[in-house]
């Protein structure tokens, strides 16, 4: 495991740290993958990978009713998640908009008469979040988006159609000054996606990103379109150190679902574990990244029970340790074996991946921690510091331990949190 220690982040785009700054402080969003797929509840692909015609696929769209859609209770469970921004969907693959669209009439307000992009950006402002936005740079509703090796129709005469991409690349530009200019303030745009077939000359990547700029000059806006964004954004897997372009390190957001599948999938049963997603935020966070958590709500646009105890789960977690990962970021000490460092000013948290036995050794902390405790409930953890000589002739530590090491005694029992956290307040540093 790398131990991600601390470096400066350079190569994104420039901004003035307070137009920006949230990122990094944020550490942890919620992603939320809803439209008419949820209803198929097999996949946000399903219709790629089951290659309906959009015949087959409307049976989805006249039946589209998000009746359990609460946009405000979606709110105070990412923030009550200890999540600080969200991002939602507002048009996937499929072509279907949650939003008010004058360019096409498949829409959310057209199949159920409401803006679910609206509700969604009001709610998250309501309750402090930072909001961004999902656009999908495929489109296998529009009638100029060619048919390639991800459309449904791929298999079918259609392929040979003529189809116009400079139309649809106009449609896009619409469709981002629609979402830019309609909704307020708008602090993320996540694009998705550039594929070998198809990449920025296709998409018109660099008049996309400019018109993003123009219309909100402090928007962070994603690598998606083939050309460097504000901050790249590996996807289901999780990094173990800084990210680099170019040899500099940037900006990194990683995206995770809770089961494999970003849209609803009724049958798939592979979550993570509360503790795994845990740890994964503070991975993120002492290598220099974000982690943006996926839920998919069902076809009645409410979160099933186990996305709601595994958030109920991850909020219990943060609630006592947040202040672990909001505003922190990665340390320039080595941890020990088994564990990982985040840090925040004069703070160094020490999360402990395994539970020792009574006694933790942390080398080069000698003399600059004033005072230690557990992060859950503020219970003081004694330490002693070793001068390298007397090690053989005490029981806190082994004989080859070196000179400058920090020793900490710890309860024997582990803390019956998901993931322990050791909070050392430093002398002297900031």
């Amino acid at each position: 495991m790398s131990m991600c220690l601390e470096s400066s982040v350079t190569g994104a785009s420039p901004h003035s740290p307070d137009s920006t700054g949230w990122f990094e402080a944020a550490r942890f969003g919620m992603f939320v993958h809803f439209g008419l797929y949820s209803l198929a509840a097999r996949h946000e692909w399903v219709r790629s990978r089951e290659a309906m015609s959009q015949q087959e696929y409307d049976r989805y769209l006249t039946r589209f009713d998000p009746d359990l859609f609460d946009a405000r209770q979606l709110a105070r469970t990412a923030r009550e998640s200890g999540m600080r921004y969200a991002v939602l969907t507002t048009k996937h693959h499929d072509g279907f908009c949650l939003f008010d669209s004058a360019l096409t009439d498949y829409t959310s307000v057209r199949a159920s008469g409401r803006d679910l992009v609206r509700e969604f950006v009001e709610a998250m402002r309501a309750e402090g979040l930072r909001v961004g936005l999902y656009y999908s740079l495929l489109d296998w509703h529009h009638p100029d988006f060619p048919v390639d090796e991800h459309h449904p129709l791929r298999g079918t005469g259609a392929r040979d159609e003529p189809r116009d991409m400079a139309r649809y690349r106009a449609y896009m530009e619409g469709q981002i000054r629609e979402l830019l200019t309609g909704y307020g303030e708008i602090d993320l745009l996540f694009f998705d996606f550039s594929y070998p077939e198809k990449g920025p000359g296709e998409w018109g990547a660099e008049r996309l990103m400019a018109l993003a700029k123009e219309l909100r000059p402090d928007i962070l806006v994603n690598d998606r379109l083939g050309i460097p964004g504000d901050y790249v954004t590996p996807e289901q897997y999780q990094p173990d150190r800084p990210l680099e372009r170019g040899g500099e390190r940037v900006r990194w957001e990683a995206c995770h679902t809770l089961n494999g599948s970003w849209g609803y999938d009724r049958d798939n049963h592979d979550y993570k574990d509360p503790a795994l997603l845990v740890r994964m935020l503070v991975e993120s966070v002492a290598c220099g990244g974000n982690l943006l958590l996926n839920v998919g709500p069902t076809g009645r646009g409410a979160l099933d029970a186990r996305a709601r105890a595994t958030l109920g789960a991850i909020g219990e977690w943060t609630a006592l340790h947040g202040r672990s990962v909001h505003g922190a970021g990665p340390s320039p000490h080595r941890p020990p074996a088994n564990a990982l460092y985040t840090r925040s000013g004069n703070r160094l948290y020490l999360h402990l991946l395994a539970w020792p036995l009574k006694h933790l050794h942390l080398p080069g902390l000698a003399g600059r921690v004033r005072y230690a405790q557990l992060l859950h409930d503020g219970s003081e953890i004694r330490f002693q510091e070793l001068d390298g000589a007397r090690h053989e002739h005490n029981n806190l530590a082994p004989p080859d331990q070196p000179a400058g090491t920090l020793t900490l005694t710890l309860p024997i029992a582990r803390p019956d949190v998901l993931l322990p956290v050791i909070e050392l307040e430093l002398d002297g540093e900031e």
